[in-house]
């Protein structure tokens, strides 16, 4: 099958190579022509684990290529799949300006049917705003699709050859087949597709996603909770986790969620009842307590160091989560810029992320060890699995004083203990 992919982010290119895995011929388009240059070049954007082989395996058996030219791809492809950003807006609504943009290039590019399926995280109605604005450019049939992105980074590959289901709001009887037909190979043990309405389609994506983040947000709040009441949030986790009403998917406490989907996506949540005078006040609080978690865990590195002029921390962990290099709202810099503000230093490593917005403020590392050397304790961040089983004797020989701030509970406090370093982590007993 012929497609085309508007699109090289985590979503677009994504799609575009695990398309093209599956037999299609897929052209990829982006107006940014330098990610295109380095794209035919073998130099993928992004990191994604094995996103990079099936993106230059793809390119080498001839069925993925890359443009700047939108014309090529839709004069090339029945389906056109948009998969570019939607950015939170001031106001906290999703900015769908990207999404209308190319639209209306397709429209004024079409020359016979195509089928429009978007990818992008939209707010509720969107379907009918960019149904209408192409009808408005153009007489050339369409359909549109929504068929919303369930891709977790770190996982997003395996994500989109093995998806846990695969929605499809379209009311064309036609294109159901044909998605169907698309997604089949990714079907091979047992068909996961559930057809909908566009609008249910889009709402799916935004309930998912707030429904996560607030298991997330329940579970740290609930780790300030065993902290006051010295109970351990792990013992805790484990026997909530085994009630099968609950399950135990996403109940880790840590320093908060972060990255390109869950905030902005909880703002739009909160900013689509607002619109419609439906207050969504468990997505508000949801938000308000990721804050906080932010802002507990800061506390916890100023409270302990109450001289901050001259101290310097050792920081593991920039991106928001492991097996990605997006620190998009990562609790990390947030919390950073904390401690800069209060006048402390920072050398930070991190195995794929850079420095972000705090290029230039704090030293980046080349190792995980040389972050540690002068500083007084080390902070971390990002569950990398590097950093799960590091050399505790060298960790505690190269710090001024032998301490670690957790945001990850990625040790067991005796065994620290033991180690003669002290070690404060998330709704964990302090042994």
């Amino acid at each position: 099958m012929k497609v085309s992919v508007v699109g090289v982010g985590y979503v677009g290119l994504v799609t575009a190579a695990c398309l093209a895995d599956g037999g299609n011929h897929v052209v990829c388009v982006d107006c940014d022509q330098k990610k295109i240059d380095d794209l035919n070049r073998g130099i993928i954007p992004i990191y994604e684990p094995g996103l990079g082989e099936i993106v230059k395996k793809n390119v080498r058996t001839g069925r993925l290529t890359f443009t700047a030219d939108l014309k090529q791809g839709v004069d090339n492809a029945l389906l056109i799949f948009i998969g570019v950003g939607t950015p939170s807006a001031a106001d906290g609504s999703a900015d769908i300006s990207a999404v209308l943009s190319v639209a209306e290039q397709i429209a004024g590019l079409m020359k016979e049917y195509r089928i429009l399926v978007v990818k992008s995280t939209v707010p509720v109605g969107t379907h009918q705003v960019v149904s209408d604005l192409i009808r408005s450019k153009t007489e050339v049939p369409f359909d549109y699709v929504s068929n919303p992105e369930f891709l977790k980074e770190g996982s997003a590959v395996e994500d989109f050859l093995k998806p846990d289901r695969v929605i499809i709001g379209t009311s064309n009887p036609a294109v159901m087949e044909l998605l169907k037909f698309l997604y089949g190979p990714f079907m091979r043990k047992s068909s996961r597709i559930l057809f909908m309405d566009p609008a249910s389609a889009e709402m799916t994506k935004y309930a998912a996603n707030t429904m996560l983040a607030t298991r997330i947000s329940f579970m740290n709040e609930l780790s300030a909770l065993c902290e006051a009441y010295e109970a351990d949030i792990e013992q805790v986790r484990a026997g909530i986790g085994c009630d099968s009403r609950i399950g135990n998917a996403f109940l880790f406490a840590g320093v908060g969620y972060g990255g390109s989907c869950f905030p902005k996506d909880v703002r739009a949540m909160i900013y689509m009842g607002q619109q419609k005078g439906v207050p969504m006040s468990i997505a508000q609080s949801v938000q308000a307590a990721n804050y906080l978690q932010h802002e507990r865990f800061a506390a916890k590195i100023l409270d302990y160091f109450p001289d901050r002029s001259g101290v310097h921390l050792a920081v593991w962990g920039l991106a928001f989560k492991a097996r990605t290099d997006d620190t998009r709202e990562s609790p990390a810099l947030y919390c950073i810029k904390k401690f800069l503000d209060a006048g402390m230093t920072i050398a930070a490593y991190d195995p794929e992320a850079d420095c972000g917005q705090l290029q230039g403020q704090i030293k980046k590392a080349q190792n995980a060890y040389e972050a540690l050397v002068g500083a007084d304790a080390l902070v971390i961040f990002t569950d990398w699995p590097e950093f799960r089983t590091p050399d505790f004797e060298a960790i505690a020989k190269t710090l001024k004083k032998p301490v670690i701030f957790d945001g990850r509970n990625l040790y067991p406090p005796a065994f620290l203990k033991k180690q003669g370093i002290d070690y404060f982590s998330i709704g964990r007993r302090t042994v």
